[in-house]
């Protein structure tokens, strides 16, 4: 004969777990919040943000006018030589361009003091910018406070 408490106990606590197995996914899948501002006529930036959805990131999207993103990029500390298209903000960090997710999940792993990432100009390949498999080479730049840059990862052509 079975204890009618046990039996209850062990399916509360299961009932209890599996809600819990069932969250998992969708909590792991909300990624860092990613605030874009772009020209509202630019489908590269449109596509850059549906990859970045599509990776996990959660975007913030605000339309303005080429001035005012240029005045943004200006105050952020973007170097005029390193601008794109859109800039966005992460954790802190400036993200300039079609930067790869993989390389803005590394920027906030390893948290460099910096004041971001950026890929200059509209690399044909990068995220957004046309297929990967025919991207001409391109690299991924660390701006330090400085205003200074580095490679931060390179992309060959494929």
């Amino acid at each position: 004969m079975t204890n009618p408490k046990l039996d209850r106990r062990i399916f509360l606590v299961g009932l209890g777990a599996s809600g819990v197995a069932l969250a998992a996914p969708a909590l792991a899948s909300v990624g860092p919040l990613v605030e874009v501002l772009k020209d509202p006529s630019c489908g590269c930036c449109g596509a850059w943000i549906d990859i970045m959805q599509r990776e996990g990131f959660e975007m913030a999207v605000q339309n303005a006018s080429w001035e005012t993103l240029s005045q943004f990029k200006a105050t952020k500390g973007v170097p005029e030589e390193m601008t794109s298209c859109h800039t966005g903000l992460v954790e802190g960090y400036v993200i300039e361009g079609h930067v790869p997710p993989t390389d803005i999940r590394r920027l906030l792993a390893e948290r460099p003091d910096a004041i971001g990432l950026t890929v200059p100009g509209m690399p044909f390949g990068s995220p957004g910018m046309g297929p990967e498999s025919e991207r001409e080479a391109y690299s991924v730049f660390l701006i330090r406070k400085d205003g200074t840059t580095e490679v931060f990862s390179h992309y060959r052509a494929a």
